[in-house]
């Protein structure tokens, strides 16, 4: 548990770690060398996700001397997704940096990403960029390269590099959005829905030379299911029913027009019980029918959502002028001196 009376640092750094422990050593002192090198102070959050290699000890030896590392412990092995929520969730720093703990990002980079923050007021979210991809070309360049332009194109938020864990945000981009399933490799999207401005920033990338990689060509299956779903939520989850509903006017609307036609056909003498038409008339209808319904009830779900203090429907900020803000500030800073005294 961290201790409440240490002031909160700067940066957040947060690590998933599964099945790495010949890499702590030297990803914790790369980290603290690199952090070193500028002013931000800073906490190193280094979730193992259920590790069965001695990571979780190996963390607790480092951390022994080294107060700013703070290890966290999944009961066992949730994913890249749950892992990175559970670091989220404990981050205190203003800026908050993800990077894997294979040593494939370079840690020295880091200061990078947080130099463009610093400097730049119109960045919340900085993205690595693996120019220089250090990995197989059939195996993990190719693939990664047909799904960067394929999620670029449905999410429009477009990136070179979707899949590099190397990133650096503001802090209430983070606290805005809540990582489920393998949504971990689409979190520049859910950043730029909870109102990210993001930019891009060529970063270094070495081959692995411990350890196993965690990754193969099956992902890119649930890739493509991960994209629908973040599709979705990017343009229908707060209008269902136009998603459904939509749909089922396409299915519902040729399904009215073929038994129209048909009764016209009964009504002239013909016989329409044996076609295969009528059939397919009445599935288009009732299909069509069903998806409107599901849009309404996904309509209703989304206001009992909401109203039941849900997620926010947006997120705004009002504009303060500079003589307010002094003076909202300045009672904030006396309030923060006396409850230092008490403590």
């Amino acid at each position: 548990m961290t201790n409440p009376r240490t002031p909160a640092p700067d940066v957040s750094i947060v690590v998933p770690i599964y099945n790495e422990v010949e890499n702590l050593h030297d990803l914790v002192e790369r980290i603290a060398q690199a952090m070193a090198a500028q002013p931000l102070s800073f906490e190193l959050l280094a979730v193992d996700d259920g590790s069965r290699d001695g990571s979780a000890d190996r963390l607790r030896e480092l951390a022994a001397t080294r107060p700013w590392l703070r290890p966290v412990f999944l009961a066992r092995n949730y994913g890249q997704s749950s892992a990175l929520q559970a670091g989220f969730d404990r981050v205190r720093g203003r800026y908050v940096v993800t990077l894997d703990a294979d040593l494939q990002n370079e840690p020295g980079d880091i200061p990078l990403l947080l130099q463009r923050l610093e400097t730049d007021a119109g960045v919340d979210m900085v993205s690595g960029w693996r120019k220089d991809r250090q990995d197989a070309e059939l195996s993990r360049k190719l693939p990664s390269r047909i799904a960067n332009r394929l999620i670029s194109r449905a999410t429009g938020v477009h990136l070179h590099d979707y899949g590099c864990a190397l990133k650096a945000y503001r802090r209430p981009i983070i606290d805005r959005i809540r990582l489920y399933g393998e949504l971990h490799r689409f979190i520049p999207s859910l950043a730029k829905e909870a109102g990210a401005r993001i930019a891009e920033v060529p970063v270094r990338h070495h081959a692995r030379t411990r350890g196993v990689s965690k990754y193969g060509i099956d992902r890119t299956f649930r890739v493509v299911l991960d994209l629908i779903l973040i599709v979705f939520f990017m343009r229908y989850r707060q209008r269902p029913l136009h998603a459904f509903g939509g749909l089922g006017l396409w299915l519902a609307t040729p399904g009215v027009l073929i038994l129209l036609w048909l009764l016209l056909q009964k009504l002239m003498g013909h016989d329409i019980g044996n076609r295969p038409l009528l059939l397919a008339g009445v599935m288009l209808l009732l299909m069509g029918v069903q998806f409107v319904a599901a849009g309404l009830i996904g309509e209703l779900l989304m206001r009992i959502y909401h109203e039941a203090g849900g997620a926010p429907q947006f997120h705004a900020q009002e504009h303060v002028p500079e003589n307010e803000r002094k003076q909202t500030q300045a009672p904030d800073q006396k309030a923060l001196e006396a409850i230092k005294n008490i403590v």
